[in-house]
């Protein structure tokens, strides 16, 4: 190399400008013959010695000199034809003499299958290759760094390591898939770096995070943090054996929806975040007394803004470090699995917000998104979209989508706003979309990485479900894409949602006029596998607390929302409560504070917990309001045109049909004496909730324990019961088994006529216990 070519790259390397730092840093060798020899040059610049060590006979074989004043030292090695190993012996200021190795004297780290994979979109492990790696390299350890920036002139790693200077440590283009990647020694589990790119326009962007970091500090800070994928011993294998099981269509599912950050804080420090260890403790001992069968979180993502609620996430890799530690968030997850509740996070596919250290016009270009703002651009959140005709960028998020059940054997995800996702005219007017090339509004590519997406977490992971939260009439979301729906397992039911809420939020004297609120959702109840979600969106924007959306006094309200509950529970569909609508806090939720724990002083909030506890149990205890979701025969009416009483009855089976339940929903406060229902079958019914409990700080109507049926045909059923309807409030009935006698028993008449003597007058004691039954719904009365 002569002078003039050596000034120039010494130059490019100085400007942080190099198009090939490794064909010129490191050791290389020159010439041919005699003339053949050995260079070595390295960018230290804050190094005041830099001498050559051959690692073999541990002895300095050359000394480099200073070649430019900025840090560049090279030169030959005396003696030397061949490449040799080596290290760096670094003299500084800070430090004194130290021996380092040197990045340019490492190969690639990434292999050819994982390249062709990468570049061809399809590496379903992605993150295994890109993203920061603590690995052994020729018995050195230290940090691999890899990260997608086709477009980019040049790409660097920075860090404390290297006083985040992007001219020490440059990268090497991958042409083939447009990966950098770079082996940095010596490097460790909790280094701070983050990738400084110049475009090919030679602007230098803002520092990046890394897309693909497993952990990031604690916001407001931004830069990625090394972390290792491996070393957790979890605990939870009988789950994992177990959850294809308690995951399907016909188990009960009643999920808790939770904003980690504001569950609950300590108000002795601070009123900081609780760990997710200290959660592993407080927050699923919880769950699991309450009775809820999964907890769902809000996006878990890290992200930099709080008030996005995690909705705007920057690390889709990366569980959030508000909370502590990728380790300490499998440690939560496998407590919850030990305690046999499964759990969903809220995931994030549809867009990403435009933080400068993110993912938007990453390399100089518009990498992860789309250029044009009419497919670009989300209007109503101000953020980017994905560009789902890139193979590499849906690629990017279907290996997200499986990092988390492999990783943190995450149970299921809830995709969020996929309507965003399906619509190209998604909350745009006239002129502020681009058809698709059919000429309509459907986004082809996006509904294709749904499809593909939904495909691959189902066929690689047995027992997880996927959730979307879409809220149009798009058709089969929830059915298998084979058959040409989306593949979700299962979709909110928003519109129940919105038209019950509008039905309670009436008053009383008002809602016979609006009954159709109250059932017009089963016209559609099975065309999806639905979830009935009362979610955080219901709480928040000036929307009032669930409890305040009851009209009435206090009372009136705590007993509007224990109707509507139950109404809820006994209904098709699985169930989702968010975080505080439990116990009827008073308050909109705020993503700043704890719940209102101190609540639970009070009557009427300790009432609705228990209520909301037994509600639980009960679901799981009858398989008549699990099994049979998502299909006429385990629903029907009985009398649902009741609208100037408002009151709806209805019938749930369970596979057995046999095995049923009668539910009675009164939503006045009016008391309905001798209120006629239809049932299917004879014999005594018993009352095994009862919303107006005193239990629950009700009023005590009830039925003293239960009715028996009269042979008197009503509501197209052979027989029917009487009825003490309590006021704003749900009953739900059981018919007593009738044990069949054996013929070869040997039992008489007059031991079989005692049997049920004996069972007459437990339900005489029952009658004597209140003539209104006000117990009915402790959870004794739940056994049944």
């Amino acid at each position: 190399m002569n002078q003039t070519a050596f000034d120039k790259h010494v130059e490019s390397i100085i400007r942080s400008d190099h198009a090939d730092p490794f064909g010129f840093l490191g050791m290389h060798t020159e010439g041919q013959g005699d003339q053949r020899s050995v260079q070595v040059r390295c960018f230290l610049p804050y190094a005041k010695r830099v001498a050559v060590v051959d690692t073999r006979r541990r002895k300095e074989v050359a000394d480099l000199p200073r070649v430019h004043e900025e840090g560049m030292f090279a030169g030959h090695v005396p003696d030397y034809t061949d490449s040799f190993p080596y290290r760096l012996r670094v003299e500084t200021e800070a430090h004194g003499t130290i021996d380092v190795e040197d990045p340019y004297r490492f190969p690639p780290v990434i292999g050819d299958l994982d390249i062709h994979l990468l570049a061809e979109g399809t590496h379903l492990h992605a993150y295994r290759q890109l993203g920061a790696h603590p690995r052994t390299v020729g018995r050195v350890k230290g940090v691999s760094f890899a990260v997608w920036a086709p477009n980019a002139r040049r790409v660097s790693v920075v860090g404390d390591f290297n006083g985040w200077d992007g001219r020490v440590h440059p990268m090497r283009v991958r042409y083939e898939c447009g990966v950098w990647e770079i082996f940095i020694p010596g490097l460790d589990v909790g280094t701070r770096y983050k990738y400084e790119i110049r475009a090919q326009s030679g602007e230098l962007m803002a520092l990046k995070s890394d897309p693909c970091a497993f952990y990031a500090e604690v916001p407001p800070s931004t830069a990625s943090v090394v972390a290792t994928l491996k070393g957790y011993k979890w605990g939870d294998r009988k789950w994992m054996a177990s959850r294809a099981r308690r995951n399907d269509r016909d188990q009960p599912i009643c999920i808790y929806e939770v904003h980690l950050g504001s569950w609950r804080r300590n108000p002795d420090e601070g009123n900081r975040y609780l760990t997710y260890r200290e959660m592993a403790d407080e927050l699923v001992t919880y769950v699991k007394d309450m009775g809820y069968t999964h907890l769902e979180l809000m996006p878990i993502s890290e992200y930099p803004f709080d008030g996005s609620w995690g909705y705007q996430p920057t690390g889709m890799f990366a569980p959030t470090s508000r909370y502590g530690t990728p380790d300490d968030f499998r440690y939560f997850i496998d407590a919850c699995h030990q305690a046999e509740i499964g759990v969903l996070i809220d995931w994030v596919a549809g867009h990403f917000p435009g933080d400068a250290h993110g993912l938007g016009y990453f390399d100089g270009s518009h990498l992860y998104e789309h250029a044009d703002p009419r497919q670009g651009r989300h209007m109503d959140w101000d953020t980017l979209i994905y560009n789902y005709g890139r193979t590499e960028v849906t690629n990017f998020l279907l290996s997200n989508a499986l990092y988390w059940m492999e990783e943190f054997h995450i149970d299921g995800l809830r995709v969020d706003a996929v309507a965003s996702m399906l619509y190209l005219d998604y909350s745009r007017e006239e002129g502020q979309w681009i058809p698709n090339k059919y000429g309509g509004r459907e986004n082809l590519e996006a509904i294709d990485f749904l499809k593909r997406m939904n495909e691959l977490v189902y066929g690689h992971h047995d027992g997880v479900m996927t959730v979307a939260e879409e809220s149009t009439s798009w058709p089969m979301v929830s059915r298998p894409t084979y058959l040409g729906g989306l593949g979700f397992g299962y979709k909110w039911n928003m519109g129940w949602m919105n038209d019950t809420l509008r039905y309670m939020n009436e008053d009383p004297v008002h809602r016979k006029y609006h009954h159709n609120m109250l059932t017009f959702g089963m016209l559609y109840a099975f065309h999806e596998n639905f979830i009935l979600p009362l979610s955080h969106d219901e709480v928040v924007h000036g929307k009032g607390s669930m409890l305040n959306k009851m009209p009435g006094d206090s009372w009136q309200q705590f007993a509007n929302l224990r109707v509507y509950y139950a109404f809820m529970y006994t209904m098709p569909g699985k169930k989702l409560l968010f975080m505080g609508g439990e116990f009827g806090q008073g308050d909109e939720w705020s993503h700043d504070d704890s719940l209102a724990w101190h609540l639970l002083e009070y009557p009427l909030q300790r009432g609705l917990q228990n209520l909301v506890r037994d509600l639980n149990h009960l679901y799981r205890s009858l398989p008549a309001l699990y099994e049979v979701d998502f299909h006429w025969e385990g629903f029907a009416w009985i009398d649902c045109h009741d609208a100037d009483s408002s009151i709806v009855s209805f019938i749930r089976r369970a596979k057995d049909t046999d095995d049923l339940v009668v539910v009675v929903a009164n939503f006045t406060p009016v008391v309905r004496e001798s209120y006629l229902v239809g049932v299917p079958r004879g014999g005594f019914w018993k009352e095994i909730l009862n919303t107006d409990s005193g239990y629950y700080e009700g009023s005590g109507v009830g039925n003293a324990g239960g009715v028996t049926a009269d042979e008197h045909r009503m509501h197209d059923q052979p027989y029917s019961v009487t009825l003490k309807v309590p006021p704003l409030g749900a009953i739900v009935l059981q018919p007593e088994k009738i044990e069949k006698p054996q013929p070869d028993a040997g039992e008489d008449t007059a031991a079989a006529g005692d049997k049920g003597a004996e069972a007459e007058k437990k339900n005489e004691t029952k009658k004597e216990d209140g003539e209104n039954g006000g117990d009915a719904g402790k959870t004794e009365g739940l056994a049944g």
